[in-house]
């Protein structure tokens, strides 16, 4: 039964329940202990909630209970309960419940919410990052301490364009790095191109410990430095928060000799802190996290060494990320462009829904990219629908392997033809980028590729934006070979036929370096 009693919280009635209902059952941590934990902390915690949309993580039978993320702010929520309402790319409206002090605070961990995540903006301004943030994630064989020493290096990296940065544990095995901001004109777009960067940058300098791409597999003893989280829709955990662990950890500001100091002593737990044991630090030190709320500091433009590769930072591959979870999908997020004069093609034979041919031309450090449904033909005579789709980024000319069940374009994938082409669009007699022939509609190119040669034409059909054909031209690559789609069923990367590759469980890492760049 429901035990619940009224709490006055500076000025305000708060409704509180369960007290005695056990939140960590291998140290008998109760929901009273994580509420008094709140109160007590609230002072230097609500400083990073405040005007900021939160995330609910709510375990209401404990960390090893069931659990659900709440962006909606529940309807039965107290009348001075604060909301931001932010749109989502369907145009609907989430009504986020906004943590502006200590009442709002209690009354949101009494749901539950043992985790609370936020924004990285304001309510004010909810398109306008306040920091970029840096989530330093162990893979297996990996600790805290390497963390610590990642989160070090960047600080290096980080000074080098003179920025400033603030540290904190994660609360379970990684490591948060905030790089505090000031410039009302800052996008997302901006800190996650520039984020993304620096961990390329510190992926070349350190390739046998860092990683800057998502894939799982890739992360066997490497950090992966996570700049995805600077999204305008990603929320962090903030500082202060409980963290779901076997202990009530939590996510806490470090020093950076605290860092060096756990490093020398080969010690992680001189980085792992407990409820008490942040009270006490907050009552010896202060709110060490206190500078990422005040500190003013503007990211500088890019130097051409540190550019993100144009696939990853370009806007036109806005819709295949947000299409995608690669967390669970291992289909690339980037890559770097061709070497001047040998663009690459790609021609992929996809298992999804419904079998089709993908056909990827490499141009402005994208993919251009058509679902070709019965693939390409070497009849000149005959015209084969191609829908034009979102572009792909440069690494997926590389990638063959399982897209997960359940996932955006489900399904296996071979990588079915690949090779370079030379673009022979023109206009009246003179060679024109691929880009503009494609904003006329009509676009023509040389392929040279395993299986594949000669010359070809995408036309746009007037009635559709979307609908192209793909026609061979009349040369000496026409019918050669006869019927491509029948006779060539295996892959040009690993000659393995589509069931092999959807076999092989190890396929499903895609490989850049396998691409014909």
């Amino acid at each position: 039964m429901k035990q619940t009693t009224l709490v006055k919280v500076d000025q305000r009635q708060v409704e509180i329940s369960n007290m005695d209902k056990v939140f960590y059952p291998k140290t008998g941590f109760t929901k009273g202990q994580m509420l008094d934990y709140y109160a007590r902390v609230a002072d230097v915690m609500v400083p990073h909630l405040a005007n900021r949309p939160a995330t609910l993580v709510r375990y209401p039978n404990g960390v090893e209970g069931p659990f659900f993320y709440e962006k909606e702010c529940p309807s039965y929520r107290p009348k001075w309960m604060h909301t931001t309402e932010v749109p989502r790319n369907d145009k609907t409206i989430i009504h986020y419940c906004t943590i502006d002090d200590k009442a709002s605070l209690i009354w949101t961990a009494n749901l539950a919410s043992i985790e609370i995540h936020v924004l990285l903006s304001k309510k004010a301004n909810i398109r306008c990052p306040t920091s970029m943030a840096f989530d330093m994630d162990p893979g297996p064989g990996m600790t805290i301490l390497d963390c610590a020493w990642a989160a070090l290096e960047l600080k290096k990296v980080l000074a080098d364009h003179r920025l400033e940065c603030f540290a904190k544990s994660s609360g379970k095995k990684g490591m948060h790095v905030y790089v505090p901001l000031n410039d009302p004109a800052m996008t997302f777009d901006r800190t996650k191109e520039f984020a993304h960067a620096l961990a390329i940058s510190m992926e070349k300098r350190f390739p046998d410990r860092i990683v800057s791409m998502m894939s799982k597999a890739l992360r066997n003893k490497k950090i992966f430095i996570d700049w995805s989280q600077n999204d305008e829709h990603k929320t962090t955990c903030t500082a202060y928060s409980l963290r779901v662990s076997p202990q009530p950890t939590v996510s806490t500001p470090l020093n950076w000799d605290e860092l060096e100091k756990a490093i020398k002593a080969k010690d992680p737990d001189l980085l792992a802190f407990t409820t008490d044991q942040v009270l006490k630090r907050v009552q010896k030190n202060g709110d060490l996290f206190a500078p990422v709320l005040t500190m003013k500091q503007k990211l500088p433009p890019f130097s051409d060494a540190e550019s993100p590769p144009p696939s990853t930072s370009s806007k036109a591959l806005a819709t295949y990320h947000e299409k995608r979870k690669f967390d669970i999908t291992p289909e690339p997020q980037g890559g770097k462009p061709s070497p001047k004069g040998k663009m690459k093609f790609v021609i992929q034979k996809h298992a999804a829904s419904h079998l089709h041919y993908d056909f990827r031309l490499e141009d402005k450090g994208v993919l251009l990219s058509w679902a070709v449904p019965k693939g390409p033909s070497t009849d000149p005579s005959v015209k084969r629908l191609a829908m034009h789709v979102e572009d792909h980024p440069l690494d997926y000319a590389g990638f063959e392997g399982t897209i997960p069940k359940g996932q955006y374009g489900g399904g296996t994938v071979m990588v079915w033809d690949q090779g370079t082409y030379v673009n022979l669009t023109n206009r009246k007699g003179k060679l024109i980028p691929l880009s503009e022939g494609m904003a006329k509609g009509h676009i023509d190119f040389w392929l040279q590729g395993k299986k594949l040669n000669g010359g070809w034409s995408m036309i746009r059909l007037s009635r559709n934006p979307k609908q192209w054909l793909l026609v061979k031209m009349d040369d000496a690559g026409a019918h050669d070979p006869p019927d491509p789609v029948e006779t060539e069923t295996r892959s040009a990367l690993t000659k393995r036929s589509l069931q092999q590759i959807a076999d092989d469980k190890k396929s499903k890492v895609w490989n850049s370096n396998r691409s014909s760049s």
